[in-house]
């Protein structure tokens, strides 16, 4: 059970954090009472860290101090790493999460980026915990990367620095740097083609900016969006295939999400794709490091005068002399850092403050209206199965508690339901019972009751155990 000092805690500084009053000038308006702190101290953390009346959000690397910003200090309190016992989020960049630095308050999980590989997404899934990322938050960063590897690519830019590094330290740069300069000859990239493997986000800012650069421009991207298609250069060719998009491309840059296991992207740049790249080709990776079998290209830089600029480390060729490996600098800029630390934030409050999801990629996008006068919103996630929705019904309606609105969404094995329930003209309304009986209807992961007290409200079902 929860210690007594937690609770001699609650009481002091928050009796409102279990009992808000919802409106003090109708009479038939109701109070709202919520169970908290049911179950055994190790899920709750350190009682120093708890701080009734906030949502406590976890962090992890350096977060953007603008990114912050968009926590009020008055409704959220920010840890780094393990001080944060009691997070109801987390907020990370690049650390690995292990299931273990994700206690059982956490609703939800948010990554300062695109990419959620740091992240383990199925197990969370699992336990019901929306994961979010920040779509297109560092598309022009990476996107001004991609255009520079072009011209890295093309113009042997780095030999050349590092040759005139080694003159200068003889002594000899100014005498020989107009008869050594012939050895650095490159090409321009107008004229040229650039084929553009995924066309998200990134991708399609790539294709609109070579195009005003004078390229022309393929693309191939199986799942390309209304929204992305929009964004397109009127002029691309849009092929079949990543094969016919890199066959005739001078420049190549991929621009796709990583994918383990069967039918996944590991190695997708491979032999069979690499045997189609025309001579001298560049192969342009800010991506993901795994998308590319480096062995297979190797011959391709060996013997046929190709080129590799890649964001990510390389251990097959990263003293290659026709590759140029970069230290993931794709993101690393501070707007970048800053939009995608902001879009984090926000998301995050969405979700903890009106149970609206966006930008998760394990849960269903889902957004109910404001609630109405006098309700209270309840979000409940459960597995994806038949029936659920009606019992979830059956139990509001056993308790006399009419839904005012609600919409059910589902994605893969999980579904999530946001329910406001009308409680005007029921004196004080408890939800202890209602909520736990609801969590623990099987199939139910999780459930909360928003009512406008940061970090109350919270229920889990752990395998047929309560916990509040």
């Amino acid at each position: 059970m929860i210690p007594t000092t937690l609770r001699t805690a609650i009481s002091k500084t928050a009796v409102s954090t279990t009992v808000r009053q919802i409106s003090a000038t109708t009479a038939t308006l109701a109070d709202v009472s919520v169970e908290h702190g049911r179950g055994e101290w190790k899920t709750y953390g350190d009682v120093d860290s708890y701080q009734p009346g906030k949502f406590q959000v976890k962090t992890y690397n350096k977060i953007s101090p603008d990114g912050l910003k968009k926590f009020p200090d008055e409704q959220y309190e920010i840890r780094e790493g393990d001080s944060a016992a009691n997070a109801h989020a987390i907020l990370l960049r690049s650390h690995k999460l292990k299931e273990e630095e994700v206690p059982h308050t956490v609703r939800a999980i948010a990554r300062c980026g695109a990419g959620t590989n740091n992240v383990p997404v199925a197990r969370m899934t699992e336990l019901g915990i929306p994961v979010f990322n920040t779509p297109g938050a560092n598309a022009n960063a990476v996107k001004e990367l991609v255009i520079a590897g072009m011209l890295l690519g093309s113009r042997r830019v780095v030999d050349g620095i590092n040759h005139m590094a080694s003159l200068g330290e003889q002594g000899l740069a100014k005498e020989r740097v107009e008869k050594d300069k012939a050895l650095f000859g490159g090409r321009e990239i107008k004229g040229k083609t650039l084929a553009v493997v995924g066309l998200g986000h990134i991708g399609a800012a790539t294709a609109r900016d070579a195009e005003h650069l004078g390229m022309n421009v393929v693309g191939y991207d199986p799942s390309l969006s209304i929204e992305n298609a929009l964004k397109l250069p009127r002029s691309i060719d849009l092929s079949d295939s990543i094969a016919n998009a890199v066959r005739d491309a001078d420049y190549i840059s991929i621009n796709i999400p990583y994918i383990k296991g069967e039918g996944g992207t590991h190695g997708i740049i491979g032999k069979d794709v690499i045997g189609n790249f025309k001579t001298g080709a560049v192969l342009l990776n800010f991506a993901r490091g795994e998308l590319v079998d480096s062995d297979a290209l190797k011959p391709h830089l060996d013997d046929n005068d190709g080129r590799y600029v890649s964001d990510f480390p390389d251990d097959a060729l990263h003293d290659h002399a026709n590759s140029i490996i970069l230290p993931h600098l794709g993101a690393s800029t501070y707007e970048a850092e800053d939009a995608a630390a902001s879009m984090a934030a926000e998301t995050i409050r969405d979700f903890l403050e009106t149970g609206t999801i966006r930008n998760s990629v394990n849960f269903p996008a889902a957004s109910l209206g404001p609630a109405p006068e006098h309700s209270i919103r309840f979000t409940i996630v459960t597995k994806n199965m038949p029936g659920m929705l009606a019992h979830i019904s059956e139990v509001f309606a056993a308790d006399e508690l009419n839904i005012l609105q609600q919409i059910n969404q589902s994605r893969g094995d999980v579904a999530y339901n946001v329910v406001d329930v009308d409680i005007s003209g029921h004196g004080i309304v408890d939800f202890k019972g209602v909520q736990e009986k609801i969590t623990m209807l099987e199939g139910v992961l999780s459930s909360r009751v928003i009512y406008g007290v940061p970090g109350t409200g919270y229920a889990k079902n752990l395998m047929g155990d309560y916990f509040v």
